[in-house]
């Protein structure tokens, strides 16, 4: 009587779901599920710890939910896996698999290092593609083919086409309107004007003895790494990711829109959702959060607003970026159109800096991990745009950093939105601002010794001489561009002395910049 060959299935870190392509070609009983914490990979950058803790314990987890259900599972923790090439020879050698099966990495240079390995195994690996996106490549590719520039509100629409969701039955978009981005923009003196109405308390995971585990292996492995073990409260598993979803959908989506773009000191959570770091290590489906919110609409939970912003961000932007991504590259990680020179500042790393608004953003994302979308782009990406950080250390940095961090969402995210390195591809104008966008959107400005009204001066806001001095700068790129030439002639207008003024003083802080 004949057998079936045996195979391998490898489930990388990012790649967490049940719905995983690889593992859906699985045979239980039959075929093993190999997981490798390879210490190269990890080691790539300076990951902050939580980022490791979350990859890490989610992946013991998924293997032991896996193991439960009977399946073989074959597991090499960071004691003993350098390199993920070692481990595959080493278990080919004693499996001898007729096949490996992989989902295709989700990360150019994964994809690069995969085909690299490929030619040194003696067994052949085939590669599925992912199901983590609801846009495939080659979809994306169509939608890009003839443009010089792609916009996602045209992306977004056909998302909303594609998936059904929020349309109605004739193929128009329920409320009459395809976006509602105009409601999300409440102030903070809105805010508070509405009684600075705040959630409950986020109720977050207590870490089980395989996550204490991981935090403690660290230690050893990564001693370095930004972040304390002992702060880490994200999900790690499919079912507290679900419980922290619900949460979201049934106490903070109502007020999500109204405040998304708020920021207060202190309050680093507020209505946001914060199911990224899940959802792009496959732990949550982003149809699954998109058909979640839409039912808290139709059931009169939560407003049309509200619940329009969150399904964009899911199923326009996410996909958005993910098809830029691999539309650009290689290469796009590169780029750097308007010629940044400047080195990333030394207090990134240590948020010691006397403007109070980075010192509050980058203090949040040294101890936890993550920022809102404003903190990232209106902030932090606002800052190294103005003073002309280099686009690849930006990238670096945001990758180390963040827990949600992943190549494919960040390049897009940093170059092509914030730092318009991509030069104008993805956004048609740079996201310059001063300090006034800043004190409007907070109340970081209230405890800073710099003040958003001073233009020029004793306590005159970075942001604002750092705005005037980019426009100097860069004043042929863009006075030709519809939605930045008034701010060019706005400048050239000033009085000659007052612009000396300005530059001269925004030298002197750049200058001051280690």
């Amino acid at each position: 009587m004949s057998t079936l060959p045996n195979r391998t299935v490898w489930i990388l870190g990012d790649q967490l779901s049940l719905r995983n392509t690889a593992l859906a070609s699985a045979r239980k009983g039959q075929d093993c599920l190999l997981f490798i914490e390879s210490r190269e990979t990890f080691g790539r950058l300076s990951y902050h710890r939580h980022r490791l803790m979350l990859i890490l314990s989610a992946m013991r987890h998924f293997a032991e939910e896996r193991k439960a259900e009977g399946w073989d599972v074959e597991y090499h923790s960071l004691q003993d896996a350098p390199d993920s090439r070692s481990i595959l020879l080493d278990h080919m050698k004693r499996r001898r698999p007729s096949l490996i099966f992989v989902t295709n990495p989700n990360n150019y240079h994964e994809r690069q290092d995969l085909e690299s390995l490929a030619d040194h195994l003696p067994s052949p690996l085939k590669v599925i593609p992912t199901g983590q996106f609801l846009c495939p490549q080659d979809d994306f590719i169509e939608f890009s083919q003839g443009k010089k520039r792609l916009l996602m509100e045209n992306f977004y629409r056909e998302m909303r086409r594609r998936t059904g969701l929020l349309m109605e039955s004739d193929g128009k978009p329920v409320g009459g309107e395809w976006n509602y981005d105009g409601e999300n923009r409440a102030t903070f003196r809105d805010w508070k004007k509405a009684g600075s109405p705040r959630p409950g308390i986020l109720r977050k995971p207590i870490q089980d003895p395989i996550t204490r585990s991981v935090g403690l292996e660290l230690e050893t492995h990564f001693p370095k790494a930004p972040g304390r073990a002992d702060d880490f409260a994200f999900p790690v598993t499919r079912g507290e990711a679900l419980r922290w979803l619900d949460d979201f959908i049934q106490h903070r989506l109502a007020n999500f829109g109204t405040w998304q773009d708020l920021m207060v000191e202190g309050e680093p959570d507020m209505f946001h959702s914060i199911i990224s770091p899940m959802l792009n290590i496959g732990l949550l489906d982003p149809l699954e959060c998109a058909k979640a919110a839409e039912l808290a609409y139709l059931k009169g939970r939560a407003p049309l607003h509200a619940v329009e912003g969150f399904i964009r961000q899911i199923i326009g932007w996410r996909e958005f970026v993910n098809g830029i991504y691999w539309l650009k590259m290689p290469g796009y990680e590169q780029m750097n159109s308007l010629s940044s020179e400047r080195n990333l500042p030394d207090f990134f790393y240590s948020g010691k800096t006397d403007m109070n608004c980075l010192q509050q953003v980058l203090n949040e994302v040294l101890k936890g991990g993550f920022n809102h979308h404003i903190q990232r782009l209106m902030v932090l990406g606002n800052f190294l745009l103005l003073a002309g950080v280099i686009p690849k250390e930006a990238l670096r940095w945001f990758n180390e950093m963040y827990v949600d961090a992943h190549d494919w969402v960040m390049a897009a995210n940093l170059l092509g939105m914030a730092l318009h390195a991509d030069g104008g591809f993805m956004a048609t104008k740079p996201y310059a601002s001063g300090g006034a966008y800043i004190n409007k959107m907070s109340n970081y400005c209230y405890g800073c010794s710099y003040s958003p009204d001073t233009k020029v001066g004793q306590g005159a806001c970075p942001f604002n001489l750092l705005y005037w001095n980019f426009y100097e700068t860069h004043q042929d790129r863009f006075a030709n561009n519809p939605r930045t030439a008034m701010m060019v002639r706005s400048w050239l207008k000033r009085p000659e002395k007052e612009r000396r003024e300005i530059l001269t003083q925004a030298e002197s802080f750049l200058n001051g910049l280690t």
